[in-house]
Order: C-alpha cells, then structure tokens, then sequence
C-alpha cells in the first residue's frame, strides 16, 4: 500500500530521490546539539514558584484588577513579569 504525501512531503522525497539532501558530517554531535537545545526549551516553558513579599496595600489591589479582569491574581502578577522581561511595560526606578 502506497502512503500518500502532502505536497511539503512529496518536494522532500523527491529531494531525497534526487540526492539533494546530504548526510551531515557530524551527525551525533548535531543530533546531541539538537537534544540539549529542546531540553533547554522545554525547561524554559515551565513555571517556577516563588515567595514573593509585597506590600499589603499594592496586592489588594493587584488581587481587585484580577478579579475586575476574571482572573487569579497569581496570573496578573505573571503577566506584568512577563510584560517587563519584554520590554512592553516599563519600571521607573
């Protein structure tokens, strides 16, 4: 029985018949490159919990705007985190 190919996979098995594609010189090296690099980014996707101290006026504010926005405050104060580390929201010190 015959598989049938999207049009992305037919180009790459005709590349493939045509001998366009190579074997990479250091295959296990690239292999363990490319291992490490999604490890890295799988690590990076996950969430980390910390204890934060904040002053008692400013969370039971941030906890009003969350509830206002349907939304737990813990995901409000990550949001902003993540706003700042992107440079979308500014901090005056």
């Amino acid at each position: 029985m015959k598989t049938i190919l999207d049009k992305y996979e037919q180009e790459i098995e005709n590349a493939l018949d045509k001998g366009e594609f190579v074997d990479a010189p250091n295959l296990e090296a690239t292999k363990e490159m490319f291992q490490e690099a999604a490890k890295n980014f799988r690590q990076l996707q996950e969430t980390k919990s910390i204890t934060l101290r904040v002053n008692f006026e400013d969370l039971i504010k941030v906890k009003a705007k969350a509830k206002r926005n349907g939304i737990a405050y813990q995901t409000l104060i990550g949001l902003l985190i993540r706003q700042y580390t992107k440079g979308e929201t500014e901090v005056i010190l």
